[in-house]
């Protein structure tokens, strides 16, 4: 069920649930039970950040592709 609802969350919410997670391990008096549950929930958030960020990559990349052939596809049709 966790990873349906870290499915549905986007980067900044993700990434700011993510920032929470890490200021609360940071400032500590937290049992270690509490700290084992914190780190879980910060590797799941930043899984969720690590996907967004890799498919901002490659619609960015793909972009760029398309634009290069498109560029060269232009200036062959001008000569």
């Amino acid at each position: 069920m966790t990873s349906k609802v870290n499915e549905a969350l986007g980067y900044e919410q993700a990434r700011d649930e993510l920032i929470e997670v890490v200021r609360r391990l940071e400032a500590g008096g937290t049992t270690l039970e509490e700290s084992l549950t914190l780190w879980e929930r910060g590797e799941e958030l930043a899984k969720v950040c690590r996907r967004w960020l890799e498919g901002a990559r490659a619609r960015l990349d793909a972009a760029l592709a398309e634009e290069e052939q498109e560029g060269a596809g232009g200036s062959a049709d001008s000569e």
